[in-house]
Parts: structure tokens; sequence; C-alpha cells
């Protein structure tokens, strides 16, 4: 046997790696999760976030001082009326100067305090608006770098809801509470460390009342958190149910399927608001359990301090700063209960937020990865299987070579892997095993946004966005001037069309540019495809549900395109696949036969022979010159 061979018996774990095991394997808590989310962005504003801590350490000295002028007036008010106390201190005697003064500092303490809040205030809601504002546009451009294999399993309402809705109420508890909230906590260990130098007896009351809270909370917040995890995944599953049928409205009333889509929103919509009347509901449990800690507290401080008073053990002024001390200090418990729901919530929609942001994509772009530098790169598919998901693969052994310049048709039934195979071109989804090269290399070896850059893609239904018509063809290439997009749309034959728009190349499309005709939002499309100059054009049915006048516009727009470049045509049009250079043919993930489309045409056995109608069709000699009306009757009686 060889040494590489040998087993080796692994070593007993020490305690310190039995430690280290289960640290790592403990989840982590969802509000560390969500603070690790924001921390990145809290750098940025160092300098702001300076500002309101030191508003906040002004207020909290502030609040420590505020109580200390009516405590002065009392010791000397109850001397000055003949009791004697331990402690020395200032008598009223005759004149009101005492009076004046103490009056005075409230009212500048009071000044201060208001000066000192508002900047401490308006410091965190900036700084919680502009991490907000950052750490949307961080997981907005997260998402749009994930795989198609993501966006197919993910739901867009939920994305959606998790970008504007969980952001927001992030930065709401996060920041805009949550850093006061800290101040608040500054506030009761300062006042307590005050309380310990007066009367360490009684400030034990406020460490028994702390503890006590931390105990209630501790049992409370985990029933709360979950209750309100649940209600913010019902709430994602309405947005989710209204996002689907908003989008699908026309089938929705063409079916009449208003009331059943009503029925389900109705129950979902009570589901989400059960699960969060609970979280509400234990939210206010702790609540009113906190206001009586909070007053039996007091009320022992009272007794308690009264019985010293009495005993000249401490002044009538101490009792007081003791009450106001025990007030102020145990606001931030009233505030942290109240806030528990908000809290729970928070967290929640914090764990969301980072769930995005932890998506990893399924196609790691290597540290060395390289550009594409050739200007015209052939494609190359070495013992490519590939799908979409994890086990289910589309495409099974495809051995295809594709030259530079080369018009290649991908013909076949639905669902045979035509689309999967041009999404490997784009590199939207790496092949499970198996090679796609360009030029010669691994597109995995590749950078991701090099190798897009080579391609324009042309899809059955284009995308349009909700700005200009001009800024929708400058998507092709972001530095093309305004002489440039124009051109381009004259050779996509979208110029004369645009002009009659009310307002030019200047007109706003609207959602998904439903004002527009098919043919029209294509010629645009094709437009922005022109634009791109990029070497190698797929066309994924870009002709298919057009009408015979328009699809022949259309057809002539890509011959422009297309000329001198790389073309992938997926298509069920007779005409577009005769005009190319060579036909593929997939058939359950496999491809059954290629060549050229006059070669295939004369074999009787052929799958394109009988797609067409067989070597004595109409369609099988000569491409015949027919209107496009001509041409698709003559197609549908050779079929028939």
């Amino acid at each position: 046997m060889s040494t590489n061979s040998r087993h080796v018996a692994p070593r007993p774990p020490t305690a310190r790696r039995r430690w280290l095991r289960r640290r790592t394997s403990k989840p982590e808590s969802g509000l560390r999760r969500s603070l690790r989310c924001v921390r990145p962005h809290l750098r940025q504003h160092r300098l702001l976030m300076t500002v309101g801590f030191v508003a906040l350490a002004a207020d909290v000295l502030l609040r420590l001082l505020e109580p200390w002028p009516v405590k002065i007036v009392i010791d000397a008010v109850t001397r000055s009326l003949g009791a004697s106390f331990t402690k020395p201190g200032p008598h009223m005697d005759a004149s009101a100067e005492t009076l004046l003064l103490c009056g005075g500092a409230i009212v500048v303490i009071s000044i201060l305090r208001a000066v000192a809040n508002y900047y401490s205030q308006i410091s965190f809601a900036l700084v919680g608006t502009r991490v907000a504002a950052d750490l949307r546009a961080r997981t907005f451009r997260h998402v749009q770098g994930l795989s198609m294999r993501h966006h197919t399993r993910a739901s867009s309402g939920d994305t959606v809801q998790r970008l504007v809705s969980d952001v927001s109420r992030l930065q709401e508890v996060a920041i805009t509470a949550g850093l006061p909230m800290v101040g608040n906590m500054v506030t009761l260990v300062a006042m307590t460390i005050v309380m310990l130098w007066l009367d360490p007896l009684l400030a034990l009351i406020v460490f028994v009342a702390t503890g006590a809270f931390a105990w209630l909370s501790r049992r409370s917040s985990g029933p709360i958190t979950e209750a309100a995890g649940k209600s913010r995944k019902g709430e994602s599953a309405l947005a989710t149910t209204a996002s689907q049928t908003f989008s699908a409205m026309r089938e929705v009333q063409a079916y009449g399927l208003e009331d059943t889509i009503s029925t389900n929103f109705r129950n979902s919509n009570k589901a989400a608001l059960g699960t969060g009347v609970v979280a509400l509901r234990l939210a206010a449990s702790l609540e009113r359990r906190t206001d009586v800690l909070i007053g039996v507290a007091t009320a022992v401080v009272l007794a308690g301090g009264g019985w010293r008073v009495l005993n000249h053990s401490m002044t009538p002024g101490d009792l007081v700063i003791f009450l106001t001390y025990l007030k102020t200090g145990m606001k931030p418990l009233k505030d942290l209960a109240k806030q528990t729901t908000r809290i729970a919530r928070a967290t929640a929609s914090g764990e969301r937020v980072a769930d995005l942001l932890e998506a990893q994509t399924d196609l790691p772009e290597s540290p060395n990865a390289r550009p594409l530098k050739s200007a015209h790169p052939d494609i190359a598919f070495e013992d490519v299987y590939a799908g979409h998901g994890e086990g289910t693969d589309v495409l099974h052994g495809i051995n295809l070579f594709i030259p530079a310049g080369e018009h290649l048709a991908i013909l076949g039934p639905s669902g045979a892997g035509k689309s999967t195979l041009a999404s490997l071109v784009l590199r939207m989804i790496d092949p499970t095993s198996g090679t796609v090269r360009a030029a010669g290399e691994d597109l995995r070896d590749l950078q991701t946004a090099s190798v897009r850059s080579h391609v324009s893609i042309l899809l059955q239904d284009s995308v349009l966005f909700g700005t200009t018509v001009r800024e929708n063809i400058r998507f092709g290439r972001l530095d093309a001037s305004d002489e440039d997009i124009e051109r381009a749309a004259t050779l996509a034959q979208a110029d004369a069309f645009i002009r009659s728009l009310p307002n030019g190349y200047e007109t706003v499309l609207g959602e998904a540019a439903k004002d527009l005709s098919g043919g029209q939002r294509q010629r645009l499309a094709i437009a922005r495809a022109i634009l791109r100059q990029a070497p190698i054009v797929i066309l994924d049915e870009a002709t298919a549900g057009l009408d015979p006048a328009t699809r022949e516009s259309i057809l002539d727009a890509l011959e422009v395109l297309t000329l001198g470049r790389t073309s992938i045509t997926i298509t069920h049009d007779a005409f577009a696949a005769r005009a190319c250079d060579r036909i593929v043919w997939l058939e359950d993930g496999r491809i059954t036969e290629e060549g050229r489309p006059a070669e295939l045409l004369q074999d009787p056995d052929s799958r394109f022979s009988r797609w067409m109608g067989g070597p004595s069709s109409p369609l099988s000699g000569e491409v015949p010159d027919l209107s496009p009306a001509d041409e698709l009757a003559r197609v549908g009686e050779a079929r028939t």
C-alpha cells in the first residue's frame, strides 16, 4: 500500500476545538445579522455620527443636572423652616436669590437640552436615511448580479418588498430609534452611579428593577420576534400575489378570475393580520408588566426614601433626585418595552435583507478572469450538459462549433433546450459538465461582463423601460451620441414611427411600453441591438406573434443587425430558418440532426424536411419571391 493511500486516524478534538465547533455551528442571531448589514455603511458617516453622539452626551449630562436646582431649592426651604440634616447645604434666608438662580438654571438647562436633543435627532435621522439609501443601492446591485437560477426561483414581489419596505423598517429602528436608545441606556448607567453615591441602599432598587425587566424581556422577545417574522412573511406573500395579479391583469379579467383571486388575497391577508395581532398582544403584555415593575420600584423608593428622610439620613432634595432619576432612568426600559414589536419587526426585516445579501451567485467569476479580446470569436460547445436547476439537465452531451460570422438556426419542439443553449452563450448559466468556449477560451475563465458585451439578444417580448425612447435605445451602448441613436433607429426602420410620437425621441414610454404595438417595440429593441455593435447576435423567437407585413419589416431590420455578425436564431419561422447558413435540430436536449437548409430539405427523412413539408414542398427549393402572406399560406398548405 502506498503512503498516499494510508488511512490516518483523526486526532481526538481538544476542548478548544469542540468549543470552536459549537460556536461556529451556532446560528447567528437576527439582530447581529441585521447590524452586520448596516455596519459597512456607517463608516462613511462617521463625522455626522460623531456630532450626534456629542450632542447625545451633552443631553445625558444635562439630564443629570436637571433635577439638582430643584433639590437645592427644596433643601434650602426645609432648612429655612427649621429642619436639620447631617449634610450641609444652603438656607433660603430672606432673599429670593437662591430661587432666582435655581429657576434660571432650569431655564438654561432646558434650552441647552433642547438644542442638544435637536442636533442628536437630526444627526441620527440623516445617518439613518443615508445608510438606508446606501444599503438599498448595495442590495439592488447585489440582486442584479445573481444568476437566472436565483431569479427563476425567487418571487419578484418578495424581492421588491425586501428592497423597499424591509430596508426602511431596518432604518427606522436600527438607526433613527436605536442610536438614541443607546443614549438612554448611557443615561441609566450614569444616573445609577449618581444614585449609588447618594444612597447605595436605594440604588439597589434600580438594579433589581433593571434585572427583572431583562428577565421579562428575554422571555418575551423570542416569541415576539417569531410572530413578527411570520407577519413579515405573510406581508411578503401578499405583495407577491398583488404583483403577479397586476402583471397578468388582462388574463385575470379575460377569464373572470377577479373574485377567485380576491378571495385568496383576503384569506392571506387575514392570516398575516393574525400573526401581526399575536406580536402586538405579546408586546402589549410586556409593556404593561414593565409599567407595573416601574410603579413598584417607584413606590419602594418613595417609601424607603421618605423613611430615610425622617431619619435624617438623606435630605428631601436627595429623595426628589432619586425619584426624578428613577423616572428618567427607567424611561429606556419603558421605551424598549414599547418598541419591542417594532424592534422585532425590524429584526425580521433585517434578516430578510441579510438573506438577500448573503445569496451567492452560482456563476462566480474567477479572481484571474481575463477579458474576451477577440473581436469576432467563434463559439464551441464541448460535451455540454446543462439545465436551470440542480439535477434537471435540459441539454445532454451537446457538441457544436459555430464559426465566426455563421448564421445558425436552432429548431426543435418546445422544451428541447433551445433557450438554455442561448443562455450558455450569455453565461446566464454554467454547464453542469462540459465546456462552452469563445475564441477557444472557457467562458468560466473570462470576465462575465466582457463576454456579455460581445453579445446582443433580441427576445420575442422585448423589454423596454419606463424612460424616453432615446434612453431605451441608448441602453445598447451608454456612451452613444444622439446621432448614433438616430442612425441605429433608421437602420431598424424605427425612425419614422418614433418621430410621429408626441415628443419624438423624448417621448417617455409607459410601463412595459404597452402603448406601442408589438412591431414597434421590436424595432426599438433591434435599434438597441444595432447600437450595441456586438459581434454575436441571439434572436429568440424575434418574429413570433407578428402579422405578415410587420414581420417583413422586422426581417429586413434583422438582416441589417446580423450582417457580418455571428447569429444564433431560435425560431419556428420557416422563412427565417431557410435564410440561415446551417440548421441544428434539438430534441430532448440532444442534437438529432444538422446541416445546410437545402441539404436537409432534399432528405425526405430529415425532421427539417418533414417540418417544412418534404422535398416537394413549395418551400423546398429556392426561396420563392412571395409576399409574406402568400408564403405563410403556402407553408400552411404544405404542412396540411
